[in-house]
């Protein structure tokens, strides 16, 4: 997705849903939104396998260790039929390192509430509980973090930008739409047969392969069954079955580093 402004909210008009009732949490126990007043709440939501989601995830962790004033609550709301596994998205979590509490949303219903509009999604709150800034797609972590700043009551220091393309202003290329399966499969080139699923094309037998061109900083195909481990794999406009069944449920790519100035 790509980046857009944060959208500041009239404080006092827009309060923080409370969280459905029954909904799955890992790394804490429930937590409920009006017992977070008194202290500013960030929601952000995610899913492992989007690629977006990942490269905001350092800033995410970041601040919520920055900032202790602050309640970080990532939720994990499934695009690709791999994240709605528990045992996939829990792995990830381990092995990105998340230690702040994560919602499990695979019902979507979190995303509901908040009518959400894509991955990552991002909520800051105030002490009121009120909505103070919006902001769909990667990018706007500097601002985001003097938001943060505000609703402590504290001056900060914005972190310094990860990625070239993380720094504030940049003017970035516009970079190949996503791919997704099976709507469009038209735009890839299949070598030998591939099966339509409801949101995946399959292998159906090893030596497969699926390309694409694009213009991006890198592409990312979601992958599971066929003999790999579901999640996202850097391809360099290939993806190719070493067993029957491979699925592919679509390609995402990243942002073009901007060019010296």
């Amino acid at each position: 997705m790509l980046p857009c402004r944060p959208v500041r909210a009239p404080v006092g008009q827009i309060a923080a849903p409370m969280f459905p009732d029954g909904i799955g949490w890992l790394n804490a126990e429930p937590i409920q939104m009006d017992r977070m007043l008194g202290r500013p709440v960030l929601i952000e939501f995610f899913d492992v396998c989007r690629v977006s989601s990942l490269r905001t995830l350092p800033y995410v962790k970041a601040w919520a260790a920055k900032y202790p004033g602050l309640r970080v609550i990532s939720v994990h709301a499934p695009g690709y039929p791999p994240s709605h596994d528990l045992d996939v998205v829990r792995a990830a979590i381990q092995r990105l390192g998340i230690e702040h509490p994560v919602v499990v949303d695979n019902q979507m219903a979190v995303w509901r509430l908040y009518g959400n509009k894509g991955w990552p999604g991002r909520y800051l709150f105030d002490r009121t509980g009120k909505l103070v800034l919006v902001h769909y797609g990667e990018g706007e972590y500097a601002d985001t973090e003097r938001a943060i700043g505000e609703c402590l009551g504290t001056e900060v220091e914005p972190m310094t930008p990860l990625r070239p393309e993380d720094a504030p202003g940049v003017l970035l290329e516009p970079q190949t739409a996503d791919i997704s399966l099976p709507a469009d499969r038209g735009r890839l080139e299949l070598v030998r047969d591939w099966a339509d699923g409801e949101d995946w094309i399959a292998a159906a037998d090893a030596g497969a392969a699926a390309s694409f061109s694009y213009s991006a900083g890198a592409a990312y195909a979601a992958l599971s069954e066929g003999g790999v481990e579901p999640g996202l794999y850097e391809v360099e406009g290939t993806v190719e079955a070493e067993s029957p069944g491979l699925r592919l449920h679509g390609v995402q790519f990243t942002p073009v580093p901007p060019g010296p100035s």
